[in-house]
């Protein structure tokens, strides 16, 4: 087992980090920019480095300021969490070169994973069930109508280098093709410096799932079923559960292997994701791409299985086989988590910033009826920064059925108390409602 590790990252992930580490006896470093000097995370880890100034860019993706950290605290290894360097494929490849152990997968794994052209290509080659669609350079607008209209429509036209809900267009017809296509390659040139685009077959009544899939550095992977991640605003995820309300034991299965069967194509060491978008009309399932580390939504998985997915990664970093078999992995109740943002509602989810006049989080609690928990990196006083995610807690609950699940979750929520900024407490709660009246 690493002795020490330094956490890469910021706000409630890298305190999520810091509560497996303590538990296993490893000690913390966090590094930190001008804005998080205040920081949970920097009061709760054993050590701290500052590592430059406020943005992203001057901060926590530079990749020499991380390892000069790492060499100055004697840490052995890195975990990245999520975001800025944990799906960079150069940086796990340096810190192989410099003889620092990184706690997420190998970096090819994250460089096949990394391109949703490559990726589709890949998974067609491991049996993985995949959106009829065109994955090859698409020359023009012209060639684009024509590609469109063979798959037919609707269709979905995406960049190669996308996420996080950025370049996607949904077009019904030749006219949508010709205002969207460049308009994604426009996008998906300014915002990921890659215009590639491909267009696939857009699902109806699509339904967001995926699998949580754990591997090791001996050939050994498993799933750990799914989550359902459907409720979104703006292409990105809000309200996630698992297990999903449409899977059958069947398809969990089929499902299930195809993304272990996408994991070892690819050696894959580590924990990650395997995304799929399914039809709630007929519950066909589509690959749509993998990620290549730690999910947002990780808790609800680890509060239906029991297993702890930093352990397993840091284990599985540290080169021990997984101790779990798939006939290990039993489900057990429903879990929902609800993120809460500093965004406004009410303006179209418009980030928000300033200090937190008032943060009371409902309590946590831990029985055999239902557990409530939340994952947070923030505290009352403390100031919501304009450098990164608006995400400022991940509010969870389980209980033995989802409609316990849900109804423990709005009580969670009511009992939230924010103040000072903006805040998505009043849709959560909405939606909340909303799902316990159809559940009904």
């Amino acid at each position: 087992m690493f002795k020490k590790i330094l956490i890469a990252n910021r706000g409630e992930i890298a305190v999520r980090v810091i509560k497996t580490c303590r538990r296993l006896g490893v000690k913390t470093v966090v590094v930190y920019s001008d804005a998080d000097a205040g920081s949970m995370a920097v009061e709760m880890a054993d050590e701290t480095v500052h590592i430059g100034g406020s943005p992203a860019s001057e901060s926590y993706l530079v990749a020499d300021k991380i390892i000069d950290a790492v060499k100055k605290t004697g840490a052995e290894a890195i975990h990245p969490g999520f975001g800025f360097l944990s799906e960079n494929p150069a940086f796990a490849k340096r810190l192989e070169k410099e003889g620092i152990g990184w706690i997420g997968p190998n970096a090819h794994a994250i460089e096949a994973m990394g391109d949703k052209i490559s990726s589709k290509k890949l998974a067609a080659e491991a049996g993985v069930s995949t959106v009829p669609g065109h994955m090859g350079l698409i020359e023009d607008t012209k060639e684009a109508v024509k590609i469109s209209k063979e798959i037919g429509y609707p269709v979905m036209i995406k960049a190669s280098a996308g996420g996080g809900g950025k370049g996607i267009r949904v077009a019904a017809n030749d006219k949508e093709v010709e205002e969207g296509f460049p308009a994604v390659k426009a996008e998906a040139k300014s915002s990921f410096g890659d215009d590639r685009v491909f267009i696939e077959k857009f699902i109806l009544e699509p339904r967001h799932i995926e699998i949580q899939v754990l591997g090791d550095k001996h050939g050994n992977c498993i799933y750990l079923n799914e989550r359902e991640c459907s409720i979104q605003r703006r292409n990105q995820k809000v309200i996630e559960e698992a297990p999903s309300p449409l899977l059958d034991p069947e398809t969990r299965k089929k499902m299930g292997e195809q993304a272990v069967a996408l994991a070892k194509a690819v050696n894959y060491d580590s924990a990650g994701t395997v995304e799929f978008v399914a039809s709630g009309k007929d519950k066909g399932f589509y690959f749509l791409e993998m990620n290549t580390r730690l999910q947002v939504e990780h808790p609800v998985t680890e509060m239906i299985t029991g297993v702890d997915l930093v352990e397993q990664m840091i284990r599985v970093a540290n080169g021990e086989p997984l101790s779990l078999k798939q006939e290990d992995v039993v489900l057990n109740g429903w879990a929902i988590e609800n993120r809460l943002y500093a965004e406004d509602p009410y303006r179209g989810f418009l980030p928000s910033i300033g200090r937190l006049t008032r943060y009371r989080p409902p309590a946590e609690v831990t029985t055999d009826d239902y557990i409530v928990r939340n994952d947070t990196g923030v505290y009352e006083g403390g100031e919501i920064s304009m450098y990164y995610d608006p995400m400022i807690a991940k509010l969870c609950t389980w209980a033995p059925t989802r409609a316990e699940a849900i109804e423990r979750m709005r009580v969670a929520l009511d009992s939230f108390e924010v103040e000072g900024i903006g805040h998505n407490l009043p849709f959560l709660s909405a939606v909340m409602l909303s799902l316990i009246h159809i559940s009904e």
